[in-house]
């Protein structure tokens, strides 16, 4: 019978190695899996984070190990690439950070054998990722195990496989679900036991064969109970056994859900023929102090967190994830988006890397119920679309339409890619990453642009895939666009809420992100080495206003919550005081006093508090009441406002005069006035843009040209530093002199 050992105890490890040695330096440290290099450096700001090769040692004793005919090493993951060496001899290489491969060590196996596994993050040109806005962390950083089992066994070599697939096809009241077994040395005489089980472990069905016959069996299932999502996340599961002389010598299971689906391009997703709104997140699996290095219970909580909001479905980005949070989205009834890290940068050396990538993400997640979708790319056309990038995604696309024939393709485009482009059309249905109202832009922006999308492309089912901006622990009662704070991150969400929600065509939309994210090139925000756009923080102790805001549309469990609780201190004499709810009616009371009741059908209700002294506020929806106290200061609380780390001047340090421009006013609104065109027609020129022009590797299309439009000056000039356009001190100061002489329109 197969037996799995465990691997994760007591690795030796270090940075400093020339080549793999005979034995264990008693200089090294000891690491337990999972581990990354990279847990701190990688979060810290800088992009300066250590990527190269690591060496990972351990002494495998054979008095540890049962008997078995084959020994198989398992590496779930490893990033990005990396080398296995048994007794010093190279055994195996493998290219791609997030996917489960093995090695057959059957061979090597002794009295006592070194293991070493070299681990590699570096740069190079042939693997994915190599450019995108998260760290890639270094390590073993998931589990490694010892896989033993007989000469006959199920298969380990073929993509990380699972040993077997499961098809379930439903017809009406019924299904019929097929169970293909994948074997290695079988031998004349053996035979194959198929069972299905239901979820309370009963028998619905089971058949038995020759190996010499079809390995593949056909069940049909009557009345069968379907998978249908968050409502009833039912699952079967379907068990292979392997025997020989009446005894069994191998044996893998897989649950499975029976369902049916579809992505309609006017009524979107449609599950078991109902129809099924896919209004979610996406999710990146580090954590702070962790790096990407994490334990069941870290999944479990993440995916706690994501039913509590009320997520219908989870983009899960950018890479393959761990099989455990695969079978939680399976068991919580989560409908997901699975990807490769084919991301932001084109590689014409690294096809293959693609290629092997979809391989093993599809062999390895083919009998999840919870996957619909196959994700190719992410902004890969981020510097344009050319030849060789169009014939990679149509290679990736038929490839999964060859290897699955029971889910579609997708792919997360760019804002700024124009809908015309033919790369566009390439898969099943598309999603596009906007953020009007962060990168540019206006939050009105985007729905108009899902519109028109859908009236030009009508039969091609269009999603958001990603969409946020960044929060921290700043706080105003004036939100503006890019001032970080946690009230604009709140309106934004408000906004983007109203115009997705109410569209019904939108097959899917994720917010972008569930949780912050280690990305160590970013220095923003006030915290530097992270992207602070999740509903949640880094470490998972506060949920953001923004957070309540989905729960309130997409959770059926009552609750109430008063907004602004990190802002206490505020100088105004009457405050703006939000609320969120998932009831109709929600009654303010200010030290016990009723400020009285609203209704609302877009479940934001907003008071008007009047400030004086400490105010206790308490917010009634039905049984549920929230708490929260406001104070009364004489001064704007400066522990409040965002100060950049390393800017060249804050937004805060600009002069303004009432009734006339200045740094911190919208680009659009200043290039509304002659004198302002005038103004920068000469900077923008020096910058070489305009139209057709290119910036930062974006083509300066309609599309981006509106973005700007959306940024304030002082943020756009920040921006143009990407070109080369650096602008000083003094240079900003002198620009906004000039700007406070042109007056606004009346």
């Amino acid at each position: 019978m197969r037996q799995i050992i465990n691997l994760n105890r007591k690795w030796s490890f270090t940075k400093d190695f020339a080549e793999i040695p005979a034995a264990i330096d008693s200089k090294w440290n000891f690491v337990n899996l999972p581990h990354s290099w990279n847990a701190i450096d990688g979060q810290d700001g800088d992009n300066d984070y250590y990527r190269g090769t690591c060496l990972y040692m351990k002494e495998i004793k054979k008095e540890d190990l049962p008997e078995a005919e084959k020994y198989y090493l398992e590496i779930k993951g490893a990033n990005s690439s990396a080398d296995v060496f048994v007794n010093g001899k190279k055994k195996a290489h493998h290219d791609g950070g997030y996917s489960t491969w093995r090695v057959d060590i059957t061979d090597d196996i002794g009295i006592s054998t070194m293991v070493a596994i070299a681990v590699d993050n570096s740069a190079n040109e042939t693997v994915y990722p190599q450019m995108a806005d998260f760290t890639f962390y270094g390590g073993l950083y998931r589990d490694v195990n010892l896989i033993c089992v007989s000469e006959s066994h199920f298969d380990l070599d073929y993509y990380g496989c699972p040993g077997i697939m499961v098809t379930p096809a439903v017809d009406g009241a019924n299904a019929k679900v097929e169970i293909e077994a994948f074997l290695t040395n079988a031998k004349e005489g053996q035979s194959l036991k198929f069972t299905v089980l239901d979820a309370e472990g009963n028998i619905v069905a089971e058949k038995s064969q020759c190996v010499c016959c079809e390995k593949k069996a056909v069940f049909d299932i009557e009345n069968v109970h379907l998978w249908h999502g968050r409502k009833d996340p039912y699952l079967y599961t379907a068990a292979a056994e392997l025997i020989s002389d009446g005894k069994v010598i191998d044996n893998v299971s897989a649950r499975f859900g029976c369902r049916t689906f579809e992505i309609d391009p006017d009524r979107g997703f449609i599950l078991n023929g109902e129809e099924y709104p896919l209004r979610g997140v996406s999710r990146h699996q580090d954590r702070w102090g962790l790096g990407n290095a994490l334990l069941p219970e870290h999944h479990k909580e993440d995916m706690d967190l994501i039913c509590e909001v009320g997520a219908t479905t989870i983009r899960l980005a950018h890479y393959q994830h761990d099989q455990y949070f695969y079978d939680l989205c399976d068991e919580r009834g989560m409908v997901i988006w699975a990807e490769i890290p084919y991301i932001s940068k084109h590689m014409p050396t690294a096809r293959e890397n693609t290629i092997s990538q979809m391989k093993e993400l599809i062999v390895q997640n083919y009998n999840h119920p919870s996957i619909v979708v196959w994700g190719l790319s992410n902004e890969i056309s981020m510097n344009g679309a050319d030849d060789d990038l169009v014939e990679n995604h149509h290679i990736l696309n038929d490839l999964c339409h060859e290897m699955d024939k029971t889910r579609l393709t997708t792919m997360a485009v760019v804002s700024m890619c124009d809908i015309n482009d033919p790369y566009v059309q390439i898969p099943d249905t598309v999603s596009y990453n906007h953020y009007f109202g962060w990168y540019g832009g206006e939050t009105s922006m985007n729905g108009p642009w899902l519109d028109n999308f859908h009236k030009t492309f009508p039969t091609l089912p269009i999603g958001m895939s990603e969409y946020g901006c960044e929060a921290l622990d700043w706080h105003t009662s004036k939100p503006t666009q890019g001032d970080y704070t946690e009230e604009y991150q709140a309106y934004y969400h408000e906004e983007l809420i109203k115009q997705l929600f109410t569209r019904k065509y939108l097959w899917a939309t994720h917010v972008w992100n569930m949780f912050d994210f280690g990305a160590d090139a970013r220095n923003e925000g006030g915290e530097n080495g992270q992207n602070h756009k999740g509903l949640v923080t880094f470490d998972r102790k506060y949920k953001k206003d923004s957070f309540y805001a989905y729960k309130a549309w997409l959770s059926d469990d009552p609750f109430v919550h008063i907004c602004g609780k990190r802002y206490v201190d505020r100088v105004e004499d009457v405050t703006k005081v939000t609320v969120y709810s998932n009831l109709p009616e929600v009654e303010l009371f200010a030290n016990g006093q009723s400020l009285g009741k609203k209704t609302s059908d877009v479940h934001f209700f907003y008071f008007d508090v009047p400030n004086a002294g400490e105010t206790v506020l308490t917010a009634k929806a039905g049984d549920c009441t929230d708490e929260s106290v406001i104070r009364k200061v004489d001064t704007f609380n400066e522990n409040y406002r965002l100060k950049e780390k390393g800017a060249v001047l804050n937004w805060f340090d600009i002069t303004e005069v009432d009734g006339y421009y200045s740094l911190n006013d919208k680009m659009g609104d200043v290039l509304r006035s002659e004198e302002g065109r005038a103004l920068f027609q000469g900077i923008m020129a020096q910058a070489g843009i305009g139209a057709g022009a290119t910036a930062a590797g974006f083509e300066m299309n309609e599309n981006m040209m509106q973005m700007m439009n959306g940024f304030t000056v002082i943020r756009l000039t920040s921006l143009l530093g990407m070109t080369g356009l650096k602008m000083t001190k003094e240079q900003l100061l002198a620009m906004n002199a000039q700007l406070n002489k042109i007056k606004k329109p009346e």
